[in-house]
């Protein structure tokens, strides 16, 4: 026990290990497999097999998955774009790609979904890596990063955390305005 008297706080490790495990099941595309390394409980996206991103952007979609899912339980900040100051849905977003990609995102969701990309129209159609937008009162106003079997990464509201969630759950869904494939 520590000389305060305290057990570390194994919390964000525990989230960390939880969230890794999870990407990992969700990318273990082995053709070895024969079962399903990863079913989500109620996620209709679930049971569809996993897309990947053309075979040039594989290595650099896969350091956005584990860019993203590392990021999970960091504290929302307005305005936020690092781990240390926490991180704003698109602040979120940018810090992803900026490390991950080298690509340089402009610091608001109504203006990544501007960027230059492939728009993907419906969820099922959705690539490991793909940013995801939301229309929440008529304009585009929140951000994420796919990460396949239907879940994404997202810096959802002041006082939580960045957090992986079903894209398919009724509020997600009934939401979503469009995804954009940047990794082609």
């Amino acid at each position: 026990m520590p000389a305060s008297g305290r057990l570390p706080a194994m919390r964000p490790r525990l989230v960390l290990l939880g969230a890794m495990a999870l990407l990992l099941a969700a990318c273990a595309g082995s053709p070895h497999r024969r079962e399903p390394t990863f079913k989500a409980s109620h996620s209709a996206l679930a049971d569809l097999p996993a897309r990947a991103p053309s075979a040039a952007s594989a290595g650099t979609a896969n350091d956005v998955l584990f860019r993203a899912i590392g990021l999970v339980g960091t504290p929302y900040h307005w305005g936020g774009n690092t781990p240390e100051g926490g991180f704003d849905c698109s602040g979120l977003v940018d810090y992803i790609y900026r490390n991950a990609a080298d690509i340089l995102l402009p610091h608001s969701s109504r203006a990544m979904a501007d960027v230059d990309g492939r728009k993907v129209r419906r969820m099922t159609d959705l690539a490991s890596g793909d940013l995801v937008f939301f229309d929440i009162g008529g304009d585009i106003s929140h951000v994420g990063v796919y990460v396949g079997k239907g879940r994404f990464v997202h810096a959802p509201n002041s006082g939580g955390t960045v957090r992986l969630d079903d894209i398919d759950g009724p509020y997600w869904r009934d939401h979503f305005a469009f995804g954009k494939r940047l990794l082609d």
